[in-house]
């Protein structure tokens, strides 16, 4: 049987005030990598104060993207980050940094995109369950890439730029072609 512990708020009086919310972890580490698709800073606001836009931070550093900080003492809440990546310096993301976060597979796409060429480690398992990055690399097939598995790395090819030339892999459901009798 499952217990719940409770939170009881005494008193007559309402409960009014501001409080400073950051943003979402997920976004933030899903914008990081974007950085890589140019020569122009990307700077992105309310980035939360958490060890995963760290290891983002720490793995885009390996491919050569500069990043500066505000924000950066504990009591502010929100970090205001720019990156730039001028030149790219590797297109390796090496096992032991994408084994400390699953989201490091994002860098695939954008450094395939710009260079043409990416190798990126198999990321490590996870604490919810098996999450596969098949469907990532279904879509950048359907892009044009080559993509191989070996030795723990996935390593991808493609004409540079071939990522961004618009195409979708995918069709949502509510655009897609519906047949009708």
């Amino acid at each position: 049987m499952c217990t719940m512990d409770k939170l009881i708020v005494q008193g007559g009086a309402a409960l009014k005030g501001r409080i400073a919310i950051s943003g979402a972890k997920n976004a933030a580490l899903t914008l990081m990598p974007c950085a890589l698709l140019t020569d122009e800073p990307l700077t992105l606001r309310s980035l939360p104060r958490l060890a995963d836009v760290d290891t983002m931070s720490h793995l885009l550093n390996q491919h050569g993207v500069s990043i500066t900080t505000e924000g950066g003492r504990p009591e502010d809440f929100g970090r205001v980050v720019t990156l730039k990546a001028s030149r790219i310096t590797s297109t390796v993301a090496p096992y032991d940094i994408v084994r400390k976060m699953r989201a490091s597979v994002l860098v695939l796409g954008p450094l395939l995109a710009r260079h043409g060429e990416a190798t990126v480690s198999l990321p490590g398992g996870c604490a919810i369950g098996n999450r596969p990055i098949d469907l990532h690399l279904k879509a950048l097939q359907a892009l044009g890439a080559e993509i191989e598995l070996a030795s723990g790395y996935v390593r991808a090819k493609a004409r540079p730029a071939a990522c961004a030339a618009g195409v979708s892999p995918f069709r949502s459901s509510q655009s897609a072609p519906r047949k009708t009798r």
